[in-house]
């Protein structure tokens, strides 16, 4: 009796050795491990996460509360288990590169490369539809079923797909909103069906010269990395033949970004000729430290006039604060013209 009994304790004191439950769910864990680096490694990763996934993570670092040592070693003791893992799994590979390609490269050149890389992947047209124009996508789908037009707007970036949506018959925008709405999950089936639907659309009556690539932006980058005056020699031939592009490649060589990579000498001389109400306009719509490089050029007065100003201008369209920080950018290229101030290099090109 007595070698049951202890048999008995013994398996009590086997039961309770053993490892206590984790005290975490997985997504606390991940939350404290992000907690735990540096505000710009834990952003590098955020920046890989799906939206849902980063809201649900931010959700979680509000509520955890106070981080005691128990759960931070249990985060990284999560952690070190992952990583020491055999295997890594794959989602969705294709897109992980793709994602990793256009961050390094541009969308344009990313997709070259993923032609090389990836001769035979998946759906061509869905991701191409990405590059359309919403007024090429409308005549690719709006003789279509609304169930069909709805799972396409579905696929595509916010902006575009209300453009798309937007420009449907009256009649048809709320049937494709309510199918929307009521949608469950699409069907490998039916994101095939609307690719080959696109492919065969796009082939018939665009082409490949439906790709939203190129532009004026594109091409006053290619001028100001360029070598020699390429400015002074390809835009007078341009206007030659059509001065509206001439001239709206030429506002994109100088854009007011640009503007805060200016020395403080160089931007003191354009503050002196700037517009009261253009500059309060065109800070308005920058990030505060941004807004930083024009006030060290200022007075501490003049400077925090302008602070209280911003503060007191009332909400102001995206077109506004565009206008406004034209009209600086303009300032400041009349400037450059008349010899003032170099908005450049020695050889005069812009940078």
């Amino acid at each position: 009796m007595a070698e049951q009994e202890s048999d008995v304790h013994g398996e009590e004191d086997t039961a309770e050795a053993s490892p206590p439950k984790p005290i975490l769910t997985r997504v606390q864990r991940v939350a404290i491990f992000l907690m735990l680096l540096d505000d710009e490694e834990a952003a590098a990763l955020m920046s890989r996460m799906e939206p849902g996934e980063l809201e649900l993570i931010g959700a979680t670092m509000l509520e955890v509360g106070e981080i005691k040592r128990e759960m931070m070693t249990e985060a990284l003791e999560d952690f070190v288990t992952e990583s020491e893992s055999d295997r890594m799994a794959v989602p969705d590979r294709n897109m992980q590169v793709r994602a990793m390609m256009e961050r390094s490269l541009g969308p344009t050149k990313a997709e070259s490369m993923m032609l090389k890389l990836d001769p035979e992947p998946g759906p061509r047209s869905l991701e191409m539809a990405r590059w359309l124009a919403p007024s090429v996508l409308l005549k690719l789908v709006e003789d279509e079923h609304p169930q069909v037009i709805a799972a396409l707007l579905l696929m595509l970036d916010a902006e575009p797909a209300a453009e798309v949506l937007s420009n449907l018959p009256s009649n048809i925008q709320s049937v494709v909103v309510e199918k929307i709405a009521t949608m469950g999950p699409v069907s490998q089936r039916a994101i095939d069906m609307i690719d080959t639907l696109l492919s065969q659309r796009i082939g018939a009556s665009f082409g490949p010269a439906a790709l939203v690539i190129g532009g004026a932006k594109d091409a006053a980058a290619l001028i100001n990395a360029g070598a020699g005056d390429l400015k002074g020699t390809v835009l007078p031939a341009i206007a030659q033949r059509n001065a509206p592009l001439a001239e709206r490649i030429e506002e994109e060589l100088f854009t007011f970004d640009m503007l805060l990579e200016l020395d403080a000498k160089t931007m003191g001389r354009i503050l002196r000729d700037v517009d009261n109400d253009a500059l309060i306009d065109a800070l308005k719509g920058l990030q505060e430290d941004s807004r930083d490089v024009f006030f060290r050029c200022m007075s501490s007065r003049a400077a925090d006039g302008i602070k209280d100003e911003i503060e007191m201008r009332q909400r102001l369209s995206k077109k506004d604060v565009e206008d406004a920080q034209r009209k600086i950018v303009n300032l400041a290229r009349q400037l450059a013209d008349q010899g003032e101030i170099d908005l450049g290099g020695g050889d005069g090109e812009f940078v």
